[in-house]
């Protein structure tokens, strides 16, 4: 009876009981690269400005139409500054199909309102929307640093970015003492810190000399005299607030990585190195990083867009291929995170089907809610193709579900990838706390991540 459950029965295992010493130390090495890269991206616009440089450092250039697509160019297209596409031209046409990997790089944060800075009680705020799924108390109390850019009329563009640096100022949101929380104590969650009540505080020394709005007057004069601008400046500004915690390793064994932004940064690193890493492919790899997912993927910069279609028409075009010849036989990896499994909150699982940490690179055949709403549902024969793959090339990966059936769920950008005629599958990081200021991953699974992309890319196809 033990010879035939070891037959037919499916136990998972621990990743690390799959591995040895010399991966182990590659796994080491990857993640050093990972944590560079989290702590340098804090935003969408930074990430995009770092794979620019990362990639032009491996011979990557400027897409222009002039270019011949020889297989083993290296090509990218800067989307407004806010997403990135990249691509390494394969030794077969696109009429054969491409090999993607799209990832998003914005993250659930605080942005600034149009007109965010005012004075109460010699106090000096900024109001805030929050952009993307929060859990607003989480927010409090913790050290927020300041990132974005403001727009001049003049068409200057200034880079802002204050608390990064270990010397430069933090700001908070504050909140109220135990002793005089009774009322806000016998609210819920989601009342007892309203999205309104999100006011980040950012000074309090008075201006010089009499009248009223003194120390808003102080901090306008100092970010004059730091960036040239002015309350109207605001009004075409996009500044956000993030958490000012650096990013590190996690628990005495150093196994986790604790940080802001492994939803979806952690994916997008890894379809960025595996992209560097592939060399003379048999198809088109093209690397997506995507903006807007946090919000539905709306807008000129989000999946929705048309700006990956115009991009990859360029490209079709350029070998005279039909762009919708070259969907249909493509392959796409949505690479997302999943929940991880968490011990702490059984009750929201459904255990036999959740990802867990340290279990390998998480594949999503359907994510949604209730139902499957709003879920591509990718098919069995792509599963099945990415067994076989991942088990030729040692990537060691588990299915995931997003928590019980009728207890939540969400999106990622598989859906408008599967309604361009592509064969689109969920894959990504297991994450803890995802969403939170602070989220934690394991670093095995950050790097069999990486590992499954680049099996991907290097396929010859389904």
């Amino acid at each position: 009876m033990d010879e035939l459950k070891e037959q037919l029965f499916f136990e998972p295992k621990n990743g690390y009981d799959r591995i040895d010493t010399q991966e182990r130390l590659a796994l080491e090495d990857y993640c050093r690269g990972y944590i560079r890269f989290l702590d340098e991206a804090r935003t969408e616009r930074e990430a995009v400005a770092l794979a620019i440089q990362m990639a032009e450092e491996r011979g990557f250039v400027e897409y222009r139409s002039d270019l011949e697509l020889k297989p083993g160019l290296r090509v990218y297209k800067n989307i407004r500054g806010k997403s990135l596409l990249l691509a390494v031209i394969g030794k077969k046409p696109l009429s054969e199909g491409a090999v993607f990997a799209g990832a998003h790089i914005d993250n659930p944060r605080l942005d600034l309102k149009q007109m965010p800075l005012y004075e109460t009680d010699e106090m000096a705020y900024f109001k805030t929307h929050y952009y993307g799924g929060i859990k607003k108390y989480q927010w409090v109390t913790i050290p927020l640093e300041l990132h974005g850019v403001v727009a001049l009329k003049s068409g200057e563009v200034i880079n802002v970015s204050i608390g990064h640096e270990p010397d430069e100022p933090k700001f908070v949101i504050t909140d109220l003492l135990p002793h005089l929380a009774k009322d806000q104590i016998q609210k819920t969650l989601a009342e007892g810190i309203t999205g309104e009540g999100l006011n980040i505080l950012i000074g309090s020394t008075p201006y010089a000399g009499e009248g009223k709005d003194r120390v808003k007057l102080a901090v306008l004069s100092m970010l004059n005299d730091d960036y040239g601008i002015n309350e109207e400046d605001f009004l075409s500004a996009e500044l956000m607030a993030v958490p000012a915690f650096p990013v590190c390793e996690i628990g005495f064994d150093r196994s986790l990585i604790g940080g802001f932004g492994h939803d979806d940064r952690s994916c997008a690193y890894a379809q960025l190195a595996a992209l560097f890493a592939v060399e003379d492919p048999e198809r088109t790899c093209v690397c997506i990083l995507a903006d807007k997912e946090e919000i539905g993927s709306e807008g000129v910069s989000g999946m929705q867009s048309q700006a990956f279609d115009c991009f990859m028409e360029d490209l079709c075009a350029a070998q005279n291929v039909r762009l919708r010849h070259c969907f249909e036989k493509s392959f796409c990896l949505s690479c997302d995170v999943s929940n991880a499994f968490d011990p702490l909150y059984p009750e929201v699982s459904e255990k036999r089907n959740e990802s867990r940490v340290n279990y390998g690179l998480a594949i999503l055949k359907y994510t949604g809610a209730r139902g499957k709403s709003g879920t591509s549902d990718a098919s069995a024969e792509i599963v099945a193709y990415l067994r076989r793959l991942f088990e030729r090339e040692g990537v060691v990966w588990q299915m995931a579900a997003l928590g019980k059936v009728d207890q939540g769920g969400g999106g990622t950008i598989a859906k408008y990838m599967a309604n361009r005629n592509i064969d689109t599958i969920d894959a990504g990081v297991p994450v803890l706390s995802m969403h939170a200021p602070f989220e934690v991953v394991s670093k095995f699974d950050c790097y069999m991540t990486y590992k499954g992309i680049l099996a991907a890319y290097q396929d010859s196809g389904m």
